[in-house]
């Protein structure tokens, strides 16, 4: 019966409010999946369907998730085998009936006006438009804000950006015209069949970012949450998958400029340097630093003395710790809360070297955007104007 709700909810379609999809990946997710569902269902935008893709767990993910379903009915349950996260939100476009899909990983947060938010962005666009995304907190295991993400964002055609800046920066961020996830092929579950999961929300935002244009919301409405244990805590694994990520996209995308291609490889570089670092891999961060030094000289020395101001710092919070008892790190610290009105994003620094830099890869999308044969007719005025920070 439920089936047959959601298959007559996609053909008619005259819903005053389009229906949303949300479509959770969950596997081993009891820890979080209910406050994650919470942060749904409490949601301004109602017209949801919320489908949590049971992918395998061996915990009480499944059970929990049915408790939740009986007492909402747009909460619908699909158990399959261990197949992991691109696979399982494949499933969930695949079995939607909404005009958008939202995507949100089993153990993130959503504030309460993301969707409404979203929607109405997408609704006041044409179809050239296929997604938008909104900025993030990072959140610890007791929904404690750690850090704010960076406050950079772009809007219209990026793709030139995103391959450097990587806006989106989660899977929990974006909402995407259904069609359009399909037309470019969902996610690519092969990351997974190679060991590299992690960074199959970046492949899939830079297939979009190729062909369409794609809006902001300039506030932080997700809780991004980072712990030991959960993908984005693989570090040597997030390092080689945004790597294949982006390398996949530049042989795909033969036509991008030199100079884009070149900022886009020294930035993801960096990121798997870091990333490898953190591993405590240090063949694979000799490797990396050795390229990036042949592109990038001064980044060692950058390197070097970054690394000697951090321990500075570190004595510095040591004493400071050891002086008042308390951590410094720890204070003062507030938890993502979906219901509080989202603060404000201020505009970052921009020195006039990176200004120069945004200004070549605005250009070089803006040229871009010229072969695109469904976009060239309009697209040109809103790419010269969407160098923008939040």
């Amino acid at each position: 019966m439920r089936e047959l709700e959601y298959k007559d909810r996609r053909e008619t379609g005259h819903f005053t409010r389009p229906l949303v999809s949300v479509v959770i990946p969950a596997f081993n997710a009891s820890r979080y999946i209910e406050r994650t569902l919470r942060s749904v269902v409490c949601q301004t935008y109602q017209n949801l369907e919320i489908i949590v893709v049971n992918d395998g767990s061996t915990d009480d993910t499944a059970k929990m998730v049915e408790q939740a379903a009986r007492a909402d009915s747009r909460i619908r349950l699909l158990s399959t085998s261990n197949r992991g996260v691109a696979a399982a939100r494949n499933t969930g476009i695949r079995e939607s009936a909404g005009r958008y899909v939202a995507f949100l990983d089993a153990d993130d947060l959503w504030h309460q006006t993301k969707i409404e938010k979203q929607v109405n962005a997408l609704n006041r666009l044409s179809p050239k438009w296929a997604a938008v995304y909104v900025l993030h907190y990072i959140i610890d295991h007791d929904d404690e804000i750690i850090r704010s993400c960076t406050p950079n964002a772009a809007r219209g055609y990026l793709y030139a950006r995103h391959l450097t800046f990587k806006y989106v920066g989660n899977g929990s961020s974006l909402l995407v015209r259904r069609d359009v996830a399909l037309e470019v092929g969902g996610f690519d579950s092969s990351y997974a069949a190679q060991g590299i999961g992690g960074c199959e929300d970046l492949d899939f935002e830079l297939k979009l970012a190729a062909r369409y244009l794609i809006e902001v919301i300039t506030e932080r409405l997700v809780g991004y949450r980072q712990y030991p244990g959960n993908m984005s805590s693989n570090h040597l694994q997030m390092g080689q998958s945004a790597l294949e990520a982006v390398q996949r996209s530049m042989a795909a995308n033969p036509q991008l400029p030199r100079y884009a291609a070149r900022s886009a490889t020294i930035a993801t570089q960096k990121y798997a340097y870091w990333q490898f670092r953190k591993a405590g891999n240090t063949h694979l961060s000799l490797l990396t630093l050795w390229s990036i030094s042949w592109r990038e000289p001064g980044f060692t020395v950058r390197l070097v003395l970054d690394m000697c101001l951090r321990v500075i710092r570190r004595c510095h919070r040591l004493v400071s710790r050891t002086a008042n008892g308390e951590d410094p790190r720890l204070l003062n610290r507030s938890k993502f809360d979906p219901e509080t009105a989202p603060s404000s994003v201020e505009r970052p620094d921009e020195t006039a070297k990176f200004r120069r830099h945004l200004m070549r890869l605005t250009e070089a999308d803006v040229k871009l955007s010229s072969t695109l044969e469904p976009l060239s007719n309009s697209f040109a005025p809103v790419a010269k104007s969407q160098a923008m920070s939040s």
